[in-house]
């Protein structure tokens, strides 16, 4: 169900940054992004990549849990950069605080290849019905 929905989405931002999705189940999900590609002027990975990264991880997990025939949308997202990156890839576990009717809150830790915490972040998503068409909007 969930590969078949990720694999619809090639032109999705997630899939043009090289983020990969390492494990998703109800409890967390892990994905994984290249610095390579996603850094700002000083070769540090760009605060925006991470916080796509952060986005990307919450509202697909929130999609799983409430299902494809939901849209789930950020409202509001927050990520404090701990730690600059320059290289490898960095890895985003995120975890659900709350899944309810409307809305969802998921914390998330980024850590580079050496388990350094690089940014930790929190996303809040509405949930709302398709009328059947389905899909996260990350």
């Amino acid at each position: 169900m969930a590969n078949g929905w990720l694999h619809d989405m090639p032109n999705a931002i997630f899939a043009k940054m090289g983020i990969e999705f390492v494990e998703v189940s109800r409890d967390r999900v892990v994905a994984r992004m290249p610095v390579a590609g996603n850094t700002q002027p000083y070769g540090l990975l760009h605060g925006g990549a991470t916080g796509v990264l952060c986005e990307t991880v919450a509202s697909f997990g929130t999609g799983v849990i409430v299902g494809l025939d939901k849209v789930v949308t950020g409202v509001e997202l927050n990520v404090n950069h701990i730690r600059g990156v320059r290289d490898g890839s960095v890895t985003c576990t995120g975890v659900p605080l709350h899944i309810g009717r409307t809305t969802a809150v998921w914390d998330m830790r980024v850590e580079d290849d050496r388990g350094r915490l690089a940014a930790v972040s929190r996303l809040t998503l509405v949930i709302r019905d398709t009328g059947g068409a389905g899909g996260a909007s990350g």
